[in-house]
């Protein structure tokens, strides 16, 4: 298994809000772990909420007794949740802070996804799959036919997300498992990059002959190309070499 990440300001933000983490080898229970998360706030709200958020799952995840991914996450997600909002309670500094949310691990062949918020995990292969449902306002829309998808990109209320780590007692994650195919790789994201970038673009960096680092500096630089206008975060993952198992 291979990855790398990388964020970046972006070409407008004065503060990186976003945070990523990687660890090919197992944590508590699970194999591997891999987040990434996008904060909200103001002053050094967000970047605290992204970086407090990931930090308080890992420690859930290696206390953790239950055996099976999704158990796993979903408890380290409640914890996580609960423990940010009891720190924006002792701090008025820290009111309203928030976080996306999306972590990954690899268990024989499948990969386990928990996503709260708009930060994406594609599945690249012979062509590119959004495994992710963005929990934005704007996807709302899309789903209920009131904008194009084309449009969703554009539109003034694309920041606008409906759910986040952090904003309310209970929160609630989706969860995916996929079937990874020999050759796959996986992209972990802000919508720092996404909002930059088409999902034909990404797909044309990604299937280059280049090495994960080249890969994603250059998903970096053509967000920024593109405009800057957030953060951004990248973390890609080859997870195989050979045959795999299926779920």
């Amino acid at each position: 298994m291979k990855s790398f990440s990388i964020t970046d300001v972006g070409k407008k933000r004065k503060m990186n809000q976003d945070y990523v983490f990687t660890a090919d080898y197992s944590i508590g229970n699970l194999p591997n772990l891999f987040i990434v998360a996008d904060g909200m706030g103001g002053h050094n709200a967000g970047d605290f909420a992204s970086k407090y958020t990931a930090e308080t799952l890992l420690e859930a995840v290696r206390s953790s007794q239950e055996k099976t991914p999704v158990k796993i996450m979903e408890e380290a997600i409640q914890k996580a949740n609960r423990s940010l909002i009891e720190k924006a309670e002792e701090d008025q500094n820290l009111a309203g802070m928030g976080t996306t949310l999306v972590a990954a691990t690899i268990a024989e062949g499948c990969l386990y996804i928990a996503n709260v918020g708009d930060s994406r995990l594609y599945v690249v292969g012979k062509e590119i799959r959004q495994i992710t449902r963005d929990h934005s306002l704007v996807e709302e829309m899309v789903r209920m036919g009131e904008i194009r998808r084309e449009d969703a990109r554009s539109h003034p209320d694309k920041n606008i997300i409906t759910r986040a780590i952090g904003a309310g007692s209970d929160v609630t994650a989706d969860f995916f498992e996929v079937d990874l195919e020999n050759g796959d790789m996986i992209l972990m994201c802000t919508d720092g990059l996404t909002n930059m970038m088409e999902d034909e673009m990404i797909m044309e960096i990604m299937k280059k002959p280049a090495d994960l680092g080249a890969k994603a500096e250059e998903l970096v630089e053509t967000a920024n190309r593109n405009g800057g206008k957030d953060n951004i975060a990248v973390l890609i993952i080859e997870p195989f070499s050979g045959e795999v198992n299926r779920c």
